[in-house]
C-alpha cells in the first residue's frame, strides 16, 4: 500500500474515533465554555450572559447565575425539567420579568435568589409551583406592588426578604393564621415605605415568629398602639425589637412630619408606660398560660406557685400540651400566682414567668352582684321618692284651713301658741284680758304634798304671800299644766 493510502487510512481511523467520542462528551460535560463545573453544581457566575444557558445537566443541584445581564426568565429557559435543582441564584442581573410559569420546571426548589434586579411587582400565583421553597430573597428591587397571592403555595417557607423595595402595603396575608406559613421564622421589610402595621395581627403571632419579623427604617406613622407592640417586644427582648432599635423610627402626625424613635413616644406624644399585664381567670374557669419561646422547638417544663415543678400525673387540674402551653382546669383563688416556664435547647435556655389572678366567683356570678347592685340602688331611689312625697304632697292639715279652724277651741289655741314663745306680747296679753286668763307664777313649795299635781277640786286658793307683797293673786286651776322646778309663767 502507498504511503499515501497508509496515512489517508489513519487520519480515517482517528477521525472516527473522535466522531464516537463526541455524543458522550455532550452527555456528561454539557456545560459552557465559560462556565465552571463540579459535580452537580454549575456556576456561570461573572461572565456577562444575557440568558440562561441551554442544555443545563438535568443533575444540577446548584445553579449560579448571578452578577450577569439576564433581563428576563420566561417560560422554557429551560429546554428540559431540573429535578435535582436546588439552588437558584440571579443576583444582581437586570431581570425585570418573571414569567406566569418561570418556575414550572424547577418545582425542587428550596432557595431562590432574586435579590438586587429591577423587578417592580409580584404577580398572582408567582411562586405557586415551588411548594418546597424555604427561602426567597426579593431584597433590593424596585418591587411597589405585590398581588395578594403571590406567595400562594409557599407552605414550606422559612424566610422571606423584602428590605429595601419600595413596598407600601404589608403583605398582612403572610401573618394571618390561615394563610401563614406555617415554619416561617423571619420577614424582612425593612427600609420600604410602609405607613401602617396590622398591629392586632402581629400581637397574635407567636414569639418565634415575633422575634424575626423586621420592619425598621419604613415610614411609620407614630402612635400609642406602635409604642405599646414595640415596648412589649423590646421588654421580651426580641432580636427585631433589640438589634434594630435605634433604626425604629416613625413620623409624627403633625405638619412639621417630624422622625421620632419609636422608643421615645411616651414622651412625645403622652403614650402610656407599657407594663406587663396579668393573666385572669375566674373560680371553676379553665384556663390556658402559653410558653412563648423566642425560639421554636425547645422542652419546656413548668414551675408552679410555691415552687412546686409539675410533673407527669403530680396534679390532674394541670396538663401540658405539645406546644408547651399549660392547661388548668377548674381553676381555685388559692392557685393564684407566679407561674414559671423553663425552656431549653441545644444552643440557649428561656425562662418566662406568667402571673395570674384569680377572682373568688364564677363569671355568672359576676353579673349576678351588678344585678343586685341595680336591684338595690333602685329601691334606694323608690324609697327617696316616697319620702318626698309623703313631706311635700300630703293633704292639707286643720289649722290651715279657714273654716275648720274656727271650730276649735280658742282655749288649746292658747296654749300652743304660748308654748311656741316664751315672751308674750302685748297683743297676747290683752287677748289673755279678755278671755280672763291670768298669769300663775307657782312656787314648788306651795305645791308640796301634791307630789305634782294639780288641785283636784278645781278650788281656787289665796297666796298669802301675794298678797302681802304683790297684791292677790290666784293658783292654778285644774285644767292648768305646770311643772314643779320651773319658775317660767305658764298662760292659764
Amino acid at each position: 500500500m502507498p504511503p499515501s493510502n497508509k496515512w489517508c487510512v489513519r487520519w480515517a481511523v482517528c477521525l472516527s474515533f473522535v466522531l464516537a467520542l463526541i455524543p458522550w462528551a455532550r452527555g456528561s460535560l454539557n456545560c459552557h465554555k465559560m462556565c465552571i463545573c463540579a459535580s452537580n453544581i454549575v456556576s456561570c457566575s461573572k461572565v456577562n450572559l444575557t440568558g440562561v444557558p441551554n442544555d443545563l445537566p438535568n443533575y444540577t443541584s446548584v445553579l449560579d447565575l448571578s452578577f450577569n445581564n439576564i433581563s428576563g426568565l420566561r417560560a422554557q429557559w429551560t429546554k428540559h425539567k431540573l429535578p435535582n435543582l436546588h439552588n437558584l441564584l440571579l443576583s444582581h442581573n437586570r431581570l425585570n420579568f418573571l414569567s406566569s410559569e418561570a418556575f414550572v420546571s424547577v418545582k425542587q426548589l428550596r432557595y431562590l435568589d432574586l435579590s438586587s434586579n429591577l423587578l417592580r411587582q409580584l404577580d398572582e400565583f408567582i411562586f405557586e409551583p415551588l411548594i418546597h421553597l424555604e427561602v426567597l430573597l426579593l431584597y433590593n428591587n424596585h418591587i411597589s406592588q405585590i398581588d395578594r397571592t403571590a406567595f400562594t403555595g409557599l407552605i414550606s417557607l422559612q424566610k422571606l426578604y423584602l428590605s429595601q423595595n419600595l413596598v407600601s402595603r404589608f403583605p398582612s396575608e403572610l401573618i394571618k393564621d390561615k394563610s401563614r406559613p406555617e415554619k416561617m421564622s423571619l420577614l424582612d421589610l425593612s427600609s420600604n415605605r410602609i405607613k401602617v402595621l396590622p398591629i392586632a395581627d402581629l400581637q397574635a403571632l407567636p414569639a418565634w415568629v415575633k422575634n424575626g419579623m423586621y420592619f425598621h427604617n419604613n415610614t411609620l406613622i407614630c402612635d400609642c398602639e406602635l409604642y405599646s407592640l414595640m415596648a412589649h417586644w423590646y421588654i421580651r427582648r426580641l432580636n427585631s425589637a433589640v438589634d434594630f432599635k435605634d433604626d425604629l423610627t416613625c413620623v409624627h402626625p403633625s405638619p412639621d412630619k417630624r422622625v421620632l424613635r419609636v422608643y421615645d413616644l411616651n414622651t412625645h406624644i403622652n403614650c402610656s408606660t407599657f407594663k406587663e399585664t396579668d393573666e385572669e381567670a375566674y373560680l371553676e374557669q379553665t384556663i390556658t398560660l402559653r410558653c412563648d419561646t423566642r425560639h421554636q422547638d425547645m422542652s419546656k417544663t413548668w414551675m408552679l406557685p410555691g415552687n412546686v415543678i409539675l410533673t407527669p400525673g403530680n396534679n390532674q387540674s394541670y396538663k401540658v400540651d405539645k406546644d408547651g402551653s399549660l392547661k388548668i382546669t377548674s381553676i381555685k383563688p388559692e392557685e393564684s400566682g407566679v407561674y414559671t416556664c423553663f425552656a431549653v435547647s441545644e444552643y440557649l435556655n428561656e425562662t418566662l414567668y406568667v402571673v395570674v389572678k384569680v377572682h373568688n366567683f364564677t363569671i355568672n356570678g359576676n353579673n349576678d352582684s351588678l344585678n343586685t347592685a341595680y336591684t338595690t340602688l333602685v329601691g334606694c331611689l323608690a324609697s327617696v321618692v316616697l319620702v318626698l312625697i309623703y313631706l311635700y304632697l300630703t293633704p292639707c292639715r286643720c289649722f290651715c284651713c279657714p273654716d275648720q279652724g274656727k271650730s276649735k277651741n280658742l282655749h288649746e289655741d292658747s296654749i300652743h301658741s304660748s308654748m311656741l314663745s316664751v315672751t308674750p306680747t302685748h297683743e297676747d296679753m290683752a287677748t289673755k284680758a279678755e278671755l280672763n286668763r291670768h298669769v300663775a307664777f307657782i312656787d314648788p313649795k306651795d305645791l308640796q304634798g301634791q307630789n305634782g299635781k294639780v288641785n283636784p277640786k278645781g278650788e281656787e286658793e289665796v297666796d298669802e304671800e301675794a298678797m302681802q307683797g304683790k297684791g292677790k293673786r290666784k293658783k292654778s286651776v285644774a285644767d292648768s299644766i305646770s311643772s314643779v322646778f320651773s319658775d317660767t309663767p305658764i298662760v292659764v
